[in-house]
């Protein structure tokens, strides 16, 4: 049986997470896990999530909770595999451009578009890390065949020079 694959939820509003969740569950078949805030996400991270969706505020159930890109740091240094959406209602360029220097994938405002935006993100994700899979399968059937080859290479000078040996050693002058 295939391990879980997981997409986690990041939103302080309760709300926003059930309705993102509700409407990726209906495309895609990652289990999806919610969280009101990144420090209770990043003690989940043994579940080896591969992508978050990352909210910029996350203090509304947690005054002192660190923001999105706080969280995003933090996340791309101990798990730099995972791939982050940031789906926020801060419509402000440094804001977006933070987090793209921090490693997240893309940058969503929330609104009208946003859940279908993100849907969209996804599918890219899921290609690339299709690719990356068939890729990672590639090298490892090359890196096979690079031994199989040596050691049929290996195994002929030896039987070359064995059989030659062998032979002068019981012909008859």
């Amino acid at each position: 049986m295939a391990d879980k694959r997981y997409i986690f939820l990041v939103d302080d509003e309760p709300i926003q997470n059930e309705m993102l969740k509700d409407f990726l569950t209906e495309r895609f078949v990652y289990e999806i896990k919610t969280f009101e805030n990144g420090e209770d996400m990043l003690q989940s991270m043994a579940l080896n999530p591969e992508i978050v969706v990352l909210d910029y505020h996350l203090s509304a159930q947690k005054p002192n909770a660190k923001n999105g890109v706080e969280i995003l740091k933090i996340l791309k240094d101990r798990h730099p595999d995972v791939q982050v959406i940031m789906l926020s209602g801060q419509d402000k360029i440094d804001v977006a451009i933070d987090s793209m220097k921090y490693g997240a994938y893309d940058y969503v405002v929330k609104g009208e578009t946003a859940f279908s935006r993100t849907e969209n993100i996804l599918n890219n994700i899921s290609e690339l890390h299709k690719v990356k899979t068939i890729n990672a399968a590639y090298k490892k059937t090359i890196t096979l065949l690079g031994v199989v080859i040596a050691a049929i290479v290996a195994l002929s000078v030896y039987l070359y020079f064995f059989t030659d040996a062998f032979s002068h050693a019981y012909t008859k002058p």
